[in-house]
């Protein structure tokens, strides 16, 4: 694992302090690379967090111009950015706010011709995308590969969270069999909500990647953020699924970035669809 600078011994003081995290952790975070896809406001909230608690290379993916109504969540814009490409933005904004992270802004989607390049190059993925096209790519790419994919969404007031860890948890195609029609400009949408959501995200990333504190392995969190109302539920995890079943029976788990954590709870409940 890389050494930490002088600067970043005191960039990262406060996280280092936390019992059980320390320099090994910072290191651990200094050599991971993650994948956050749909820069929005939710996966460039997520992105800002991890840019600041120090991991060392972000890929950014992210199609599309910056229109006026994403300025009520999309933390990384700025005013006089509109209609332009908002994943430059992000980078550009990231690196003003540490300069030490090695950002890489990819101005597309995810495709059937990238998503494999993309999650090659990951040790973890953010799904943060905003229609179930890119999510199942993605989901199917980090089960071919093997790489922990933490799944993050959100609807009006509600949201859900998960990390799916390929042959160890269900994934994502296990929680939706049959995919929500999903209009992404469809739904409001408080920037707080998307904010919040964000948060829980980038720390779920931290963990895998440091093996600091319990991922949300086979465990679905679910938020009604309008009651403050949080609930955890157990995916059914699909010993048929066409994505994740064969690799559940036949090949070792993924393998989770630069720690080894334990292997979570396997069982069968019924499937929950927000």
């Amino acid at each position: 694992m890389p050494n930490l600078t002088p600067t970043e011994l005191e960039r990262y003081r406060r996280q280092i302090m936390l019992p059980g995290f320390g320099e090994v952790a910072q290191r651990q975070l200094k050599a991971s690379t993650v994948l956050v896809t749909g820069v929005g406001g939710l996966g460039g909230t997520a992105a800002l967090y991890l840019a600041v608690a120090g991991v060392g290379q972000l890929i950014l993916v992210r199609g599309g111009e910056l229109r006026l109504d994403d300025m009520n969540r999309q933390i990384l814009m700025s005013h006089d950015w509109l209609g332009k490409p908002r994943v430059f933005k992000a980078k550009s904004t990231l690196a003003a706010i540490n300069p030490d992270v090695q950002i890489d802004a990819v101005f597309d989607y995810v495709t059937s011709e990238n998503v494999d390049e993309l999650v090659q190059r990951a040790d973890v993925a953010l799904d943060c995308a905003h229609n179930f096209e890119e999510r199942n790519r993605l989901n199917e790419a980090c089960v071919r590969w093997g790489k922990p994919m933490v799944e993050a969404a959100m609807n009006d007031m509600e949201a859900y969270l998960t990390t799916i860890s390929p042959g160890r948890t269900p994934c994502l195609s296990c929680l939706f069999p049959e995919k929500p029609d999903w209009d992404r400009r469809g739904f409001g949408v408080l920037g707080a909500v998307s904010g919040t959501l964000a948060c829980l995200t980038a720390l779920e990333a931290i963990k895998l990647i440091t093996g600091f504190g319990e991922p949300l392995f086979s465990q679905l969190l679910t938020m009604d953020l309008s009651r403050s109302e949080f609930a955890k539920r157990r995916p059914y995890h699909d010993p048929n699924c066409p994505v994740c079943g064969e690799r559940s029976h036949t090949s070792p788990p993924a393998q989770l970035p630069n720690h080894a954590i334990a292997n979570p709870d396997h069982f069968l409940a019924r499937n929950y669809h927000l």
